[in-house]
């Protein structure tokens, strides 16, 4: 992935990187990709939605991937690869808040702006792992089918996690098509939340990620994130700017595929 991008980008070009959560992979992202794709000569954009460690069609076990970083390293080495001077917008999803704000913590010069669409977004003051820690201690529903299992007897291996069928249907997808409810329930992988690792983390610090300029867009019908916990974190770690979707739950790249486009291009266009 690193390789290819290189080679298909030339000086000037606008990068769009989009980074799935948990138990996902790049292909969650068909919509919005393939949308902005369509756009990308006239814009100007190259759209990447890398498949992070063990999951999506990456061939590693969760086993084989033993820390947050491990796991965030395929969206690490698409930043590595990046011509000099040139930047990305990253776009989190979910978990992949955590993923984006690693980046920009080890690449700050690279990166245009980090963008949390309904994604998990902490602060420089606590470890990782308090914002989903957070969520999960104010939400009102019940985990339903979730499940989340030890890896090793030892406890050496962040604990697996997987989304269950009832969970998916009414607080993940409960907005989304029947066919991209078969598709996910189809291409789900065991993750890991990496709990464990993450709240061993210090707090990502101000000047690396702190000074990367970011954008939250609030999913207002999300029941897994809802939206009292976005605007938490926003309100617990300022951003450049808010933007709202209506309409969409978690899973706003399938169920508001055009508006999740449109905020990317606008901020796309301003922060590039």
């Amino acid at each position: 992935m690193a390789a290819s991008m290189e080679a298909a980008c030339g000086s000037g070009a606008k990068h769009i990187i989009l980074v799935h959560g948990a138990c996902h992979g790049g292909w969650s992202w068909y919509k919005v990709a393939s949308r902005l794709r369509s756009g990308a000569a006239e814009l100007s954009y190259h759209v990447a939605a890398p498949d992070l460690a063990a999951s999506g069609v990456d061939a590693r076990r969760l086993s084989e991937v033993p820390t947050f970083r491990d796991y965030t390293a395929p969206l690490l080495d698409v930043l590595r690869s990046l011509p000099e001077g040139e930047k990305a917008v990253l776009v989190g999803h979910s978990l992949g808040g955590l993923s984006v704000a690693l980046a920009a913590e080890l690449f700050p010069e690279k990166v245009a702006a980090a963008v949390f669409l309904t994604a998990f977004m902490p602060d420089c003051v606590s470890p990782p792992s308090e914002v989903i820690l957070k969520n999960v201690a104010r939400s009102t529903y019940t985990p339903l089918d979730n499940l989340m299992r030890p890896q090793d007897a030892e406890g050496k291996l962040p604990s697996s996690f997987m989304f269950g069928q009832q969970f998916t249907e009414q607080l993940l997808y409960q907005l989304c098509s029947p066919e991209d409810l078969t598709l996910g329930k189809s291409l789900v992988r065991i993750g890991s939340l990496f709990l464990e690792d993450l709240q061993t983390q210090p707090p990502f610090t101000k000047d690396h990620y702190g000074l990367v300029r970011k954008v939250y867009v609030v999913c207002k019908q999300d029941k897994t994130i809802t939206e009292e916990h976005q605007r938490w974190m926003v309100a617990n770690n300022p951003v450049d700017e808010v933007m709202e979707i209506d309409g969409a739950d978690h899973m706003a790249m399938l169920s508001t595929p055009d508006q999740v486009v449109k905020c990317i291009i606008d901020i796309a266009n301003r922060y590039n």
